[in-house]
């Protein structure tokens, strides 16, 4: 980089280089990169892009799989907006700076003897990143990461610092949660949390037949279940988590590193490889990799057992249904895959979550089933995902804002009833649209 100058703590860069997000296929060119080092400096950085006509946009870790951040004006890099601002024991929450890595504060949590209730399946993302695009774990009772924010700051088109909760500003609040980076620039989340719990996690490998027939069953009677189908077998591996009174059983170390890093990564790196080199071999391959993990079960803190290492990389598209159309959807992608020439190396995962007050969450307002299909990176994509994705929006399936699919406002107006009450609100904060990008165009119509 070049034409660096300091601002407070923080700087600003002209950008020599693109930026590229982590699975390598979104690439923008902006103007300058700004890394403020305080909500004041943001603000201010606001301002001035304002004032020189550009628009602004702010980047996590990059794990998006769409253009949602891209920008050729300022972009944001928040990794100086990091750490716990204060923990609040009486009313049981945490707030946060928005460029925290939900690793980070996963662990500090930890150490003061606190935890998320529920959360995804990786922990690299930042904290405003995961949440304003909507990142979910699975869960019978407990919701998406964005459902456990209690309050949060935002920096506004005009550059002022808006606090929002269900009593200040309630109606950002109900949209900003998961907010797309539409509505301004996140500079602080408060989270519930609650004491630290132990989880039980039972692994076993299942029927697809048999997953499929007993879903409704295996939700109900697990607080957080999910299972992956292995495509060209009728293999799965499911997973249930649930709370333990104890005591504590993590893997072990050589039987965890074998299935958390040798198979599950290491193997399966080498597997995805082989798959793309010579396609026809997929097929044989998934058949020996869906029966090489076998049936486990450990108990150790949330994080733990949630989160896993995801070092292969990949393309992937989620769609969220309602959760009583799950199953038939799941078969007919079988159906799909099977009567077609494809060639599927990454298993379909399915998880669930409750209905929710959000009004752009994939579960807003209604119980919903999660259906997500990748490939390995460098692997041609679109027949299948648009396949899958005929299959999800027959279903009035919700994608997920930051994996690919190609719905727009239209789409959008249909399957989300809060549509109408999101996008008048994106007019009063951003009337100008400072915070647009091709993205939100489409998405959210301009």
């Amino acid at each position: 980089m070049s034409g660096t100058t300091t601002a407070g703590s923080g700087n600003t860069r002209t950008a020599s280089s693109p930026w590229r997000n982590w699975a390598g296929n979104v690439t923008s060119r902006p103007v300058r990169e700004v890394s403020p080092a305080s909500a004041e400096e943001l603000a201010d950085v606001v301002r001035k892009a304002a004032a020189d006509g550009l628009r602004v946009k702010t980047v996590g870790t990059g794990h998006s799989f769409t253009s949602i951040a891209a920008t050729d004006g300022v972009l944001i890099r928040p990794g100086l907006l990091t750490g716990i601002r204060r923990i609040d024991r009486g009313a049981m929450t945490v707030t946060v700076e928005s460029g925290t890595p939900l690793k980070r504060l996963n662990v500090a949590l930890a150490r003061e003897g606190l935890s998320l209730t529920n959360m995804g399946d990786i922990m690299e993302q930042t904290v405003a990143g995961a949440t304003s695009t909507g990142t979910h774990g699975t869960g019978r009772d407990s919701a998406s990461i964005a459902a456990q924010i209690r309050e949060l700051e935002l920096v506004t088109a005009d550059g002022q610092l808006l606090t929002c909760s269900e009593k200040e500003n309630p109606e950002v609040f109900a949209a900003a949660r998961i907010g797309l980076g539409a509505l301004g620039v996140v500079t602080a989340i408060t989270f519930a949390v609650e004491p630290v719990f132990l989880l039980t996690a039972r692994e076993e490998p299942m029927t697809f037949d048999r997953v499929t027939s007993e879903f409704d069953a295996l939700h109900a009677e697990n607080e957080h279940f999910e299972f992956y189908w292995f495509p060209h077998t009728d293999n799965c591996n499911t997973k249930r988590n649930n709370r333990s009174a104890g005591p504590a059983a993590p893997p072990g170390k050589v039987s965890g590193w074998i299935e958390d890093e040798l198979l599950s990564n290491g193997l399966f790196q080498l597997a995805c490889s082989v798959g793309r080199a010579v396609p026809p071999v997929i097929p044989s391959i998934a058949k020996v990799s869906s029966r090489a993990l076998s049936a486990r079960t450990y108990t150790d803190i949330p994080y733990k057992v949630f989160t896993s290492p995801r070092r292969v990389r990949f393309l992937e598209m989620e769609y969220a249904l309602p959760r009583e159309a799950a199953v038939s959807a799941l078969r007919e992608v079988k159906e799909m895959v099977e009567r077609s020439p494809l060639k599927v190396s990454f298993p379909v995962e399915v998880r669930t979550a409750p209905a929710d007050d959000i009004a752009l969450s994939t579960a807003s307002g209604r119980e919903t089933a999660y259906v997500a299909v990748h490939l390995y990176k460098g692997t041609p994509h679109r027949a299948y995902f648009t396949a899958v994705e005929r299959i999800m929006t027959a279903h009035g399936g919700r994608p997920h804002w930051g994996k690919i699919h190609t719905r727009d406002a239209a789409y959008f107006s249909e399957v989300y009833p809060r549509f109408a009450e999101f996008t008048a609100l994106r007019d009063r904060l951003d009337p100008d649209r400072l915070f647009a990008n091709d993205y939100l165009r489409r998405v959210l119509g301009d």
